[in-house]
C-alpha cells in the first residue's frame, strides 16, 4: 500500500527484454535506497513493483506483459524519469490517500492550462470509469494523490501547484502523454454497492 505522496524521481538505467516481460534497472534517490530488502514493493509511476535485486541505489524490477500493456511502463525508455514511492509503513503519515498500486488504466493528457501559481491538466476519461471519477474525489495519477477539480462527459481535470509540478514530473508533461490512473477504491466500492442494491430492488 502507498499514500500517493511521491518521495522522489528515479531514472531508467537500463531495460532488458524477456519472454513476455521486461526487466528494468532504475536509479532511485539515495534517500529512498536505505534498508530496502529484496521482495520489497516500490511504486513506479503508481504501479506496485517488486524489487528483484539491488546494487547501491540501482534497483531491478521485472514487469510482466499484462502490466506493460495496461500501464505506461511499456512506453518507458532508457534515461526516462519516473515517480517513485516506497510502501507505506504502520505509523507513517498519510498525506494523500491509500493507494494499492494496481493501475485501473492509462489515461491521456488532452489539454494543459498554465497559470501563474496553478496548472490545470485535463485527461481523457473512458465511459467505463466515468462513474468512479467525481468532483472533489481522490485520484492517483502516476502515483501522485490528487483531487479531481472538474469532470465532463469524457474528461476530468486536476489542478497542480508548482511544487507538485517540480517533484512529480508533471511539469514536463505534454498533451498526448500517457499517465497511469488508479481510481479510488473506496469510491469504486460505494458505487458498486449502490448499483447492486438498486439492481436487487428492481427484481
Amino acid at each position: 500500500m502507498f499514500t500517493g505522496i511521491v518521495q522522489g524521481q528515479g531514472q531508467i538505467k537500463s531495460i532488458a527484454e524477456g519472454k513476455n516481460q521486461r526487466s528494468f534497472v532504475i536509479t532511485l534517490p539515495r534517500a529512498m535506497s536505505q534498508d530496502v530488502k529484496i521482495g520489497a514493493s516500490i511504486a513506479i509511476n503508481g504501479a506496485c513493483l517488486t524489487v528483484t535485486s539491488q546494487s547501491d541505489n540501482h534497483f531491478s524490477f521485472d514487469v510482466i506483459g499484462q502490466t506493460l500493456k495496461l500501464t505506461n511502463l511499456g512506453l518507458l525508455q532508457q534515461d526516462d524519469w519516473v515517480n517513485a514511492e516506497r510502501s507505506l509503513k504502520y505509523g507513517d503519515e498519510i498525506g494523500g490517500h491509500v493507494i494499492s498500486g494496481h493501475i485501473s488504466s492509462a489515461v491521456v493528457i488532452s489539454h494543459i492550462e498554465n497559470q501563474d501559481q496553478n496548472t490545470s491538466i485535463w485527461f481523457d476519461l473512458s465511459q467505463v470509469h466515468q462513474k468512479y471519477v467525481l468532483p472533489q474525489g481522490y485520484i492517483s495519477l502516476n502515483g501522485c494523490s490528487l483531487t479531481v477539480s472538474s469532470v465532463s462527459d469524457s474528461a476530468f481535470c486536476v489542478c497542480l501547484i508548482p511544487e507538485t509540478l517540480r517533484t512529480t514530473g508533471f511539469g514536463k508533461a505534454t498533451v498526448g502523454t500517457q499517465v497511469n490512473m488508479e481510481i479510488d477504491h473506496q469510491t469504486q466500492t460505494i458505487v458498486a454497492t449502490v448499483e447492486r442494491v438498486l439492481a436487487s430492488q428492481q427484481t
